[in-house]
């Protein structure tokens, strides 16, 4: 599942078709085309008009997918069944009916709820297991922190726990983190992918191509880790069952199991 999840993800307002041209070429594992909190009122159905014909022809073989973060059912409608459409971001999501309806409405879609208040947070496990094209679940710090009346950042390492633990429940790969919103404090936005990867994180949404290098290299494995994945590996192969290596690190199916995560993660292409 971590081999499979995306590094990043790169968030472009629906209504500027120039940014999103860039965007498919950023290196960003997926674009996603923000038709909501991005896009004025006034610019709503433009905004619509100009992804539906966006999507309205399959992908290249080299472009990344891209998935929409829609505004109301009326979006949903108009992009379900293009063929350029990669999945759908539903925002606000609060209960497990909530993803039904819009899966009986896109059909086959890959489906990314996102989390933004106390009750999705209570609910994310059922959300998270609502239904078959659930791909993924996120969460919606700028909204949740709204709606809890947080300042400081550590008051919502709790809600974040909680939705990288129903996601593994749910069968799901790790979520992505939320997006870091000081585009030029890249050293900030490093320390906060190090805390993320530590709760469980793994890739994060980002709002300017300058963050994708430095999201990459933050969830990458580093060379110290692969290199302790493939000694754990190494020793699976010779002797089952648990054991303890020469340094004393305790070895067991679960340890394994994740040093082989870690050498996935390493070896898929960039």
């Amino acid at each position: 599942m971590s081999a499979a999840a995306p590094l990043t993800l790169l968030y472009v307002p629906g209504d500027r078709q120039d940014v999103v041209r860039k965007a498919a070429a950023s290196g960003a594992d997926v674009v996603i085309v923000d038709l909501e909190d991005a896009v004025a009122p006034d610019r709503k159905e433009y905004a619509r008009a100009a992804t539906v014909e966006l999507l309205s022809d399959p992908p290249s073989a080299t472009a990344p997918p891209v998935h929409v973060r829609v505004n109301d059912e009326a979006d949903v409608l108009a992009l379900a069944g293009l063929p350029g459409l990669g999945g759908l971001r539903l925002p606000k999501i609060t209960h497990a009916a909530s993803v039904h309806h819009i899966a009986a409405r896109a059909p086959g879609v890959a489906l990314c709820p996102l989390l933004e208040s106390a009750l999705g947070i209570e609910h994310a496990y059922s959300v998270a297991s609502a239904h078959p094209q659930v791909r993924a679940i996120a969460l919606g710090e700028a909204d949740l922190r709204a709606d809890l009346g947080v300042r400081e950042d550590a008051g919502l390492d709790w809600s974040r726990s909680r939705v990288v633990v129903a996601a593994r429940a749910a069968g799901l790969a790790p979520p992505a983190q939320s997006v870091f919103a000081d585009v030029r404090d890249l050293d900030g936005l490093w320390s906060s992918c190090a805390h993320g990867r530590a709760l469980g994180f793994l890739g994060r949404a980002a709002i300017h191509p300058r963050q994708l290098p430095v999201i990459e290299r933050a969830f990458r494995p580093t060379p110290q880790e692969v290199e302790a994945a493939w000694e754990i590996v190494e020793a699976a192969r010779d002797q089952a069952g648990a054991q303890a290596l020469p340094d004393g690190r305790f070895v067991d199916a679960a340890v394994v199991a994740q040093a082989q995560r870690t050498l996935s993660l390493a070896e898929r292409e960039r």
